[in-house]
C-alpha cells in the first residue's frame, strides 16, 4: 500500500477517531484491511490513488490524491461503510465526534468535549496544549496544521464566543 507522504500534499483527507486506544493487533489489522480496501477502492469506476494509516493507535487516516479521480459520494460512501464494517468487527466506533485529543507530558489523553472544556475553565488547558483538529481537508494541512496549539486550534475560537 503506498504510504500516505507519496501522494501530492492537496490529497483529501478524512480522519476517523477510534472510541478508544488501539491494540499493535488491531492497528496491524486496520493496516492489512486497509491495504485491502485502498487497492481496490474506486470511485464511479476509476480506481483511486489512496493511502491509509493509523497514527497514535487512535486515529486512522485514508487520504485521496484526486487528480487521477474524484472522490465522488459513492466513493466517499465506499471509504465510510469500509470504516463502519471494521468498527462493527473491532467493537470499536469511529464516528465519534465528541472526543477530544490533546497532549499532556508527550502523552496524547483523550476527554470528552465537555470534560476538556471543564479543564480548560480550570486552568488545566492552557494556549499551548497541544490539540488535534480532525477538520483539516487536505494532506498539506495534516503535515502542518493538525496538531496545533490550543490557541491556534479552531477550540479557542469557540472559547472566545
Amino acid at each position: 500500500m503506498k504510504k500516505l507522504d507519496l501522494l501530492a500534499d492537496n490529497a483529501r483527507v478524512w480522519i476517523y477517531q477510534a472510541s478508544r486506544q488501539l491494540t499493535l493487533a488491531e492497528v496491524e489489522m486496520i493496516t492489512d484491511k486497509g491495504a485491502i480496501f485502498i487497492n481496490g477502492w474506486s470511485s464511479h469506476g476509476a480506481s483511486m490513488d489512496a493511502a491509509l494509516q493509523v497514527f497514535y493507535n487512535r486515529l486512522v487516516v485514508i487520504a485521496a490524491d484526486e487528480q487521477r479521480a474524484l472522490a465522488s459520494g459513492c466513493g466517499i460512501d465506499k471509504s465510510v461503510r469500509f470504516m463502519q464494517e471494521l468498527g462493527q468487527i473491532m467493537g470499536v466506533d469511529f464516528f465519534q465526534r465528541t472526543q477530544v485529543l490533546f497532549k499532556t507530558d508527550q502523552e496524547w489523553a483523550e476527554k470528552p468535549m465537555h470534560e476538556f472544556w471543564a479543564m480548560r475553565k480550570a486552568g488545566l488547558i492552557n494556549d499551548e496544549t497541544m490539540v488535534l483538529d480532525n477538520t483539516i481537508k487536505n494532506l498539506s494541512d495534516l503535515k502542518t496544521k493538525w496538531e496545533v496549539p490550543f490557541k491556534s486550534s479552531w477550540h479557542a475560537e469557540m472559547w472566545t464566543r
